[in-house]
């Protein structure tokens, strides 16, 4: 099928209808990304990701947001319900037990994930809350100090890679201070360099090896106060280089109210700040085609991370007994 897009789609519903595999086919995108509206039963989203794969004509990876509590696109009762994350270790467990538990929460969510061939989660959220900030964060952080986000998000990666999943950190370089959620309006965060140093991006920093990361649809005045993290060189090139991120670097959702203009526009500014692959998350045919009409093919450094990302992908889902669509599928159809 050739390079990849720079893009990862969504689509409308449980199944992927002939419209959508024959734009994923002329769209080729890096990879695509599920919601609760894709989910029915272990056997539906077995063929779901398998003809999602077919439709690329690759073993393309299959996104979703997985974090437990609000943020869960397969529950119960084929799944299970998995409570926030933050009230882990509220029961008084001291830390060790409390980064024991995290590992096997994600190592068993990935067990959930990949038997369905979905193999790349959207967590952690290494986000720092700050008093009186939008409740959007919240209880899905992993802790309420940078140190110990830091030291619970590495237990967290581990978990998913430990069964095949890669871990995608969020929301670079901090969503903590934003008054608003992004999903509907664009937030802007006052505070200066050093606050931001000393609070918001040492759990980035510390995690800089993940390979995969997301922006945040949020303005950093202290960087610049023009445009939002995603949409900005400035906080690209901070990412990169202060933040030591080298990993594949994918927007958050492009549909999200934060961001303004049209598809065209804000998959360009993306991609020319510096983002190596777009997100988009509604599965709306007429949004899509925009952004396939825009989206570049991946080249160069953002190639070359997205292929370091599928090795890892790749190897890891092998060590973890998953080494081909096939084996999940028939894995998955079992347990419908």
């Amino acid at each position: 099928m050739g390079q990849p897009t720079a893009a990862v789609y969504g689509l409308a519903g449980p199944d992927l209808t002939q419209d959508e595999a024959s734009f994923f086919r002329a769209a080729n995108p890096w990879g695509f990304i599920l919601f609760a509206r894709n989910i029915v039963d272990p056997e539906q989203v077995s063929r779901l990701t398998a003809s999602l794969r077919d439709s690329v004509g690759r073993d393309a990876p299959i996104l979703v947001d997985q974090e437990g509590g609000r943020v869960q696109r397969l529950g119960p009762p084929y799944w299970r319900a998995w409570p926030p994350v933050r009230e882990v270790g509220e029961d008084g467990s001291d830390e060790m037990s409390v980064l024991t538990q995290l590992r096997d929460r994600y190592a068993q969510i990935a067990l959930e994930l990949i038997s369905v061939g979905i193999d790349v989660n959207c967590v952690p959220v290494l986000d720092v809350p700050q008093p009186n900030a939008h409740p959007i964060i919240g209880n899905r952080a992993l802790g309420s100090t940078a140190s110990e986000i830091a030291i619970r998000g590495r237990e967290a990666i581990a978990g998913l890679l430990d069964h095949g999943v890669l871990p995608v950190i969020k929301h670079i370089p901090g969503h903590g201070r934003a008054l608003h959620d992004s999903h509907e309006d664009l937030p802007r965060v006052p505070a200066g360099l050093t606050e931001l140093r000393g609070t918001d991006f040492p759990p980035f920093l510390s995690l800089r090896d993940a390979p995969l990361g997301m922006t945040a649809h949020i303005v950093y005045e202290a960087i610049d106060p023009e445009n939002c993290a995603t949409q900005s060189a400035d906080v690209v090139s901070l990412i990169r280089s202060e933040l030591g991120f080298d990993g594949l670097l994918m927007t958050d959702d492009l549909s999200m109210k934060a961001l303004s203009g049209g598809m065209v526009e804000r998959t360009e500014r993306s991609l020319k700040a510096g983002c190596d692959v777009v997100l988009h998350c509604n599965g709306d045919m007429s949004e899509m085609t925009e952004i396939a009409g825009t989206a570049s093919l991946l080249t160069g450094e953002a190639l070359e991370r997205a292929e370091r990302a599928d090795a890892l992908r790749l190897s890891k889902r092998a060590s973890s007994g998953f080494g081909h669509s096939g084996d999940i599928l028939e894995l998955g159809a079992a347990h419908g």
